[in-house]
């Protein structure tokens, strides 16, 4: 089988190296890849919303499978595209098309699903610019912290937390005026949830479903979750409070509910389905859903799962996944993430890495890399993701730091306390 995984990402590499492992892959693509991916299968130099490119690179190469890794072609109708097309809508592609896609696409269509569907979910409202009165009137209902979401896709920066009123109101504001664009013409004001995070995620066919290892990811920029969001600085696979009894609650109050939504609703989902939650006193309530695997959980995923994804995910994509008996390893999988000085703000290209060699524990998943000649260097923010494996979460991060201490670029920045919440439990 011929494979295109569309992404640049560590996600992208992850998911490339999870499937070139598997006896059915004959040839691999990656469009664009990185630096990572390029040893895995062949890179090809196309942007990932070129659709136009990459239907005429399908049929070039003969692809049989297209796997999406990232939000915006799905958003921008990548599956449509293709369905629209007599020479492409038989390839079998994983990913939702354009209106499954607002799962994630638009917070406002997100929450209006889980309130119809009855599917655990934090209070909120949805302001535009015409209606700023009614959300600063909402913010002074609302307990403290005050969570405010752009409502479009916003590269993991669109939401912001914080504790004052006032500064609640000036970003709301500043939201409505521009901030991230288009993205926040509505935002989303949402009550916070006291809990703890995890990731879930879901292989689905639209019918059947598969649910792949949980994981929890660490999204601020600084030590003890402190300073911006960024898209993830760390994750760890599994987490210790998904016991057998809170994953019962998860499949039947939240995933059971949502497939059978979206079928209720006419949405065709074939595709990931990554349910963000919240163990709220021993309950799961959901924050958000996204429509694709997690970066940088998908660096703890995949290399805990055991059998043939490949063979999953062409199951989903021709509607057999009840035939397939997904497989776990019991090993625990850390990764922690290195990022460019100055991210998630302005950041320098281009600095040259060294050490990339020298990494001989667990794996290292390259994210914002690029071949320079005959040298590898950052091309952005999240450069790398160094994945441990081990039998507990301490001895799979010694070996995630372990790699990130022979490993150097100027100006290279990672979190020291990834994990550490979860020994504590």
């Amino acid at each position: 089988m011929n494979v295109l995984v569309i992404g640049a990402g560590g996600r992208e590499h992850a998911l490339a190296w999870k499937i070139k492992q598997s006896p059915n892959c004959n040839e691999l693509f990656i469009a664009p890849g990185n630096a990572g991916t390029a040893t895995v299968g062949a890179n090809l130099n196309i942007g990932v919303n070129d659709f136009e490119e990459l239907g005429q690179q399908v049929l070039d190469k003969k692809i049989d499978l297209v796997i999406v890794g990232p939000e915006e072609p799905l958003v921008k109708g990548i599956r449509n595209y293709f369905a629209s097309k007599e020479e492409l809508k038989n390839i079998l592609m994983v990913g939702p098309d354009e209106v499954g896609a607002q799962l994630e696409g638009s917070k406002d269509f997100s929450k209006a699903f889980m309130v119809r569907n009855n599917i655990p979910t934090a209070g909120s409202l949805t302001v535009t610019a015409d209606s700023l009165a009614e959300g600063i009137k909402f913010l002074s209902k609302v307990k403290a912290p005050y969570v405010l979401k752009a409502d479009g896709l916003a590269a993991g920066k669109g939401v912001i937390i914080t504790e004052d009123i006032k500064e609640a109101e000036h970003a709301l504001k500043e939201m409505l005026a521009g901030q991230f664009g288009a993205a926040s013409s509505k935002v989303l004001i949402e009550e916070y949830l006291h809990g703890i995070e995890l990731s879930v995620f879901v292989l689905t066919d639209g019918k059947s479903y598969m649910t792949l290892p949980e994981a929890k990811d660490y999204k601020r920029i600084g030590e003890g979750d402190t300073g911006p969001n960024t898209g993830g600085m760390g994750a760890v696979s599994p987490v210790s409070f998904a016991d057998e009894n809170f994953m019962k609650k998860v499949d039947d109050k939240v995933i059971k509910p949502t497939v059978n939504g979206l079928q209720a609703d006419g949405i065709d989902f074939i595709g990931f389905l990554f349910i963000g939650l919240m163990n709220v006193n021993g309950e799961p309530f959901v924050i958000e859903y996204n429509v694709r695997m997690g970066d940088p959980e998908t660096e703890v995923v995949m290399p805990r799962i055991k059998s043939d994804m490949l063979s999953h995910l062409a199951a989903a994509a021709k509607r057999e996944l009840a035939q397939e008996t997904l497989e776990i390893k019991p090993e625990t999988a850390t990764t922690v993430v290195a990022v460019a000085e100055g991210y998630p703000g302005s950041y320098e290209k281009g600095r040259k890495m060294i050490g990339l060699n020298n990494a001989f524990k667990g794996i290292v998943f390259h994210a914002g890399t690029a071949h320079q000649g005959d040298q590898i260097v950052t091309n952005g923010g999240r450069v790398i993701a160094s994945t441990g494996l081990g039998t507990d979460i301490q001895s799979a991060l010694d070996q995630s730091y372990e790699n990130l201490q022979s490993i150097q670029w100027d100006g290279m920045n990672y979190r020291k306390d990834i994990g550490q919440d979860l020994l504590s439990l």
